[in-house]
């Protein structure tokens, strides 16, 4: 599933290319249909991303609310001079001037109104990638809940955007268990890990990968190969199951944790265990 750089990436570029033209809607599909006339040949006035929802705004307070979910593509192609017949199922199709993006296989794609995008907002938590996000908010449910860690930082309603590779990445980089009840955790470590986070997500904003190793743990540093991978960039733990740490060498291992498979090195990230049970 896309993590949240990725759906702010999208939002910049669907602004970048439509925003402040009208734009030729339409559902070769047909699911979407109905919205898509009331839409067509609209100015498309901008895009914007929470988390992992992205919202594509009209005029009349009029948004398109897009969740991609495992399998869903928003392909954007700018600088054509023609536009070429929609392939396979293209539930919403947007024309500009010299460009066009085909939404296939999301999970949500809904004609919203700003109440009801408000709604979804409200239902999510701080998202890193954001200026107006508090990361209190966050650290108010972790502190609270005795679920682990590796859970909380899953949950949207508690963080929004991070998924399995920023989850597994950031848990490694501070050394936390990831099976750690987050009422354990210390308000300095939660804003540690924010601020980790923060520059993490910004930066795979920037590239569209995600890289989480520090320099001195890169290819070129270490003497060894680049991760090959179909999610690219350089990781610690993701994917690397049965594979030697990069900083102690032990075998990483996995797990399943909400249906999701975690990522972890048990030498790294010691087993945390309470004082009160010592």
């Amino acid at each position: 599933m896309p993590e949240g750089h990725t759906l702010h990436r999208l939002a910049d570029e669907l602004a970048a290319t439509f925003a402040g033209g009208a734009v030729r809607v339409a559902s070769p599909q047909g699911r979407f249909a109905d919205a898509a006339a009331l839409l067509d040949g609209q100015v498309l006035e901008g895009a914007e991303a929470w988390g992992k929802n992205l919202f594509v705004a009209f005029p009349a307070e009029r948004f398109v609310h897009v969740h991609l979910g495992l399998y869903g593509r928003f392909d954007v192609h700018a600088g054509v001079t023609e536009v070429p017949p929609p392939v396979g199922q293209v539930r919403l199709r947007l024309v500009g001037e010299g460009a066009y993006a085909d939404l296939r296989g999301a999970t949500t794609c809904a004609l919203v109104t700003t109440e009801q995008r408000d709604a979804v907002v409200a239902r999510s938590g701080p998202d890193p990638l954001r200026d107006d996000a508090d990361p209190d908010r966050a650290w108010e449910r972790i502190r609270r809940s005795r679920a682990p860690i590796g859970g909380l930082l899953m949950d949207q309603a508690v963080l929004a955007g991070v998924g399995n590779v920023y989850r597994a990445e950031l848990l490694f980089r501070h050394r936390i268990d990831p099976m750690r009840p987050g009422t354990t955790l210390r308000r300095g470590q939660w804003r540690a890990m924010w601020d980790d986070l923060v520059g993490l997500m910004r930066e795979g904003v920037r590239t569209g990968r995600i890289d989480t190793v520090r320099p001195e743990h890169e290819p070129e540093a270490m003497g060894r190969p680049p991760r090959k991978d179909d999610h690219g960039g350089e990781v610690y733990v993701y994917r690397r199951d049965g594979m030697p740490c990069h900083v102690c060498g032990s075998i990483v291992h996995t797990t399943e944790l909400q249906g999701r498979n975690l990522f972890w090195c048990p030498r790294c990230q010691r087993r945390f265990r309470s004082r009160s049970l010592q």
